[in-house]
């Protein structure tokens, strides 16, 4: 009779928490979902490179040749979007700072701009805590408003100034998630020498046995269905629209079919994927890394407030990450990976002990999440369930005109777009 492993539940979470264990960690494998031996297709970096590095791997003599699959910074990014999208579908309520495109025109333009800019900028929406690059310390939560006050010099942004380990309730108030995948406050007034606040949560995604052609070039063709020529050429507007030139035209504006996207389309490329014996997902969350965080209620600290806030960031660390990866890894475009199993997590209690092994399932990750989350009320611990809304700086009382950037850099991207095709 197989044994069934036991659900992760509030229960086992807080005792880890309240005693000595070290982690979760959960370890697994993913093969290509096009079956072993399908093609992956890794990030590139500078200089359109994959990351390849020899690895140790147990069991095996010698290093192994190892590509990366998705980094630590990536996976945090993964995780953080099931959050979201948990948010907008009703399952959880967290703490979250939202910043309000809408509704930005300026007559200052000229018309044919600002009508362009004013549907582009619009198209932006709302962009959130959870979507920003570096979380609470963005430059596009910097550059916002709360009540017609510049975020950082508002009440709720000036608590930010007084984070630390021993106080890290105003993170908690704010953006929870900088206190699972980590956050520096670099460009807020401490500069270089804000708090840091290291990740909780790492994960990664890592190619073993992986084979690749250096010098094998991918080659093909697109058939454009029109069957457009290159001998026929289009005059090009800078807003991307075209019309067809005169066969004698002449001028930079003039310009073959292909550069606004009229034309059977070649491909080369180098990077042409590689092969893996499998993928692995190491995903670990430290618990020795959240009993550093201190938790104070209007600077009175307690023993009960810090193990309560504790439990609720490990059940956000634990429901992200189960959310994000429990059902199959797209990554990319031919990159999407199958487990070999169901999510598992290992909790790391006591060294040379066997690690406690427990399931948890999306489902089962949200009830945890909520049910921490009402157990940590009951302390008083603020958890906001409606989010703080923002407006971009629009350069009226202020220099920083945030609004602006972001429609002239729209109206370039329109312009560069056209020219790279």
């Amino acid at each position: 009779m197989t044994e069934t492993t036991p659900a992760l539940e509030l229960k086992h979470l807080k005792d880890a928490i309240e005693g000595s264990a070290a982690a979760f960690r959960c370890r697994r494998r993913l093969q290509p979902a096009g079956g072993e031996g399908d093609k992956v297709f890794p990030p590139t970096f500078a200089g359109a490179v994959y990351a390849i590095e020899q690895r140790r791997v147990p069991g095996r003599e010698g290093s192994v040749t190892c590509v990366l699959l998705d980094s630590v910074q990536s996976q945090a990014n993964r995780m953080e979007l099931a959050l979201q999208e948990a948010i907008d579908a009703g399952k959880i309520t967290m703490p979250l700072l939202v910043v309000d495109f809408s509704e930005h025109y300026d007559p200052k333009l000229d018309k044919d701009a600002a009508d362009k800019a004013d549907k582009l900028i619009d198209a932006l929406g709302k962009v959130t805590s959870l979507q920003v690059p570096h979380r609470l310390a963005d430059a596009i939560l910097r550059d916002s408003d709360l009540d017609g006050v510049a975020f950082r010099k508002s009440d709720r942004g000036r608590a930010l100034n007084q984070v630390s380990l021993a106080n890290a309730t105003p993170l908690l108030e704010l953006c929870p998630t900088a206190l699972v995948f980590g956050m520096w406050d670099s460009t807020g007034p401490k500069g270089g020498l804000g708090p840091k606040f290291e990740r909780a949560m790492v994960s990664e995604i890592v190619g073993v046995g992986a084979e690749w052609q250096e010098d094998y070039r991918a080659r093909g063709v697109r058939r454009d269905p029109l069957e457009i020529r290159a001998a026929v050429k289009v005059k090009k507007s800078a807003d991307t629209s075209w019309t067809v030139a005169a066969s004698d035209a002449k001028g930079k504006d003039i310009v073959a079919p292909s550069s606004v996207n009229h034309s059977s389309v070649p491909f080369d490329s180098k990077n042409s994927g590689v092969t893996i014996e499998y993928a692995e997902q190491t995903t670990t969350l430290s618990l020795i890394c959240l009993r550093r965080l201190r938790f104070p209620i209007n600077g009175t600290p307690s023993a009960d407030t810090d193990a309560a806030a504790r439990t609720v960031l490990a059940a956000l660390g634990l429901a992200a990450a189960t959310l994000a990866f429990d059902s199959g890894i797209g990554l990319r475009s031919r990159c999407l990976l199958w487990p070999d199993g169901p999510m598992e997590w290992e909790l790391l209690e006591r060294p040379g002990a066997k690690a406690a092994k427990f399931s948890l399932t999306g489902d089962a990750a949200i009830k945890l999440l909520n049910d921490a989350i009402a157990s940590a009320e009951t302390v008083k611990l603020p958890w906001a369930k409606k989010p703080i809304i923002l407006k971009p700086s629009t350069g009226k009382g202020r220099p920083e005109d945030l609004v602006e950037l972001v429609r002239l850099s729209q109206i370039e991207a329109t312009k560069e777009s056209g020219e790279a095709t």
